[in-house]
């Protein structure tokens, strides 16, 4: 099996574990599908691929400043779900969460950080 298959196949399990835990309990769903899952995959492959630690640590803070912005999301997903249905909600959530992103990436910047 090639390394990509490997890797699709390693991270596809582990999304449709999370949605497993997700149906089982809410609570506990919502705490694993919170933890850095994706990006400590991330990481391992980059390793495992010879990148240099420069290049990890990098990814690591960029990943750091990129979830900030995206927080309010989940919050906003739940308040419009309950007023508007599923798919305006997500619509809705998403589009606000890139407003925010570019707000967030325009204050970064008057402090030397470039996300864009």
């Amino acid at each position: 099996m090639s390394w990509l298959a490997i890797k699709v196949a390693v991270t596809a399990a582990l999304v449709v574990a999370i949605g497993e835990v997700a149906r089982r309990s809410d609570r506990l769903g919502g705490l694993v599908a919170a933890l850095p899952w994706v990006t400590v995959l991330a990481l391992v492959w980059m390793q495992a691929e010879g990148q240099p630690a420069e290049k990890l640590a990098r990814h690591a803070q960029y990943t750091f400043w990129y979830v900030v912005p995206t927080l309010p999301m989940f919050l906003l997903f739940s308040w419009f779900l309950m007023r508007w249905g599923f798919w305006p909600a997500l619509l809705a959530s998403v589009a606000f969460t890139a407003l925010l992103f570019l707000a967030w990436a325009w204050v970064l910047r008057h402090w030397g950080i470039e996300l864009l």
